[in-house]
Parts: C-alpha cells; structure tokens; sequence
C-alpha cells in the first residue's frame, strides 16, 4: 500500500516543486521588466526636453542595459520600446519571454513606464 501510495502522490509532489520554481521564474522576470522600463523611462524624461531627436535611443540604450545587468537570460527575446503617449509625456515599454519549465508552455511579462518631461525653467524673477 505504502509503494502504491508513493507512486501516486511523487508526480504530484514533483509538479508542485516545479511548479514554484516557474512561479518565482515568472515574477523575477517581471520585476527585472519593471527595472528596465523605470530605467529607461527615467532617462527619457531627463533627455527628452533637451534632445527631441536623441531620447529615445538613450532611453532604449539604458534599458538593455539593465536587462543585461539584472537577468541577460531571464528575459528571452526582450521588446524596448519608447513611447510618447501624450504632449510632456514620454515612457518606455518592454515586452519579453520567460523562460520555462514545463515542454510547450509560454510565458510573457509586460512592463511600462511613463511619465511627464522634466523641463528646467530659468528664474527670471
């Protein structure tokens, strides 16, 4: 009985275990997204003003960088992308794989970023 048990309830145990190991998988890969696009979204509010034609090379620029510091093979086939939403605004958005566990299954992480341009504004007063 105790053999038949073990049998049955191993791939059970076995599925748990990887299955917490593609959980932290997925949710690392999603807070190094978020990094980069903080990042890069950071250097693009800081650039945008005085280069309108530069930012958003810079701003990709620094957000591979992070990907590559943080996790280079946790994000498979990563995204950047620059992105002016509205007037003043500009941000940054990633889209990657994850890497995964289980045969045939895929995994995405979204991330963005944005915010208004910072503008230096000379007191005259």
């Amino acid at each position: 009985m105790t053999a038949i048990e073990f049998v049955l309830l191993t791939p059970v145990l076995f599925f748990m275990i990887f299955a917490t190991v593609q959980f932290a998988l997925y949710f690392w890969a999603d807070h190094v997204a978020q990094a980069a696009a903080q990042a890069g979204a950071r250097k693009a509010r800081a650039e945008a003003d005085e280069n309108p034609g530069g930012w958003r090379d810079k701003a990709g620029a620094q957000a591979r960088s992070y990907i590559r510091q943080l996790g280079p093979s946790l994000l498979v086939h990563p995204e950047v992308k620059t992105v002016r939403p509205g007037p003043g605004t500009v941000g940054v958005e990633i889209e990657a794989g994850v890497p995964t566990i289980f045969p045939g299954m895929r995994l995405t992480v979204h991330a963005q970023s944005q915010g208004p341009v910072e503008r230096f504004v000379e007191d005259r007063g």
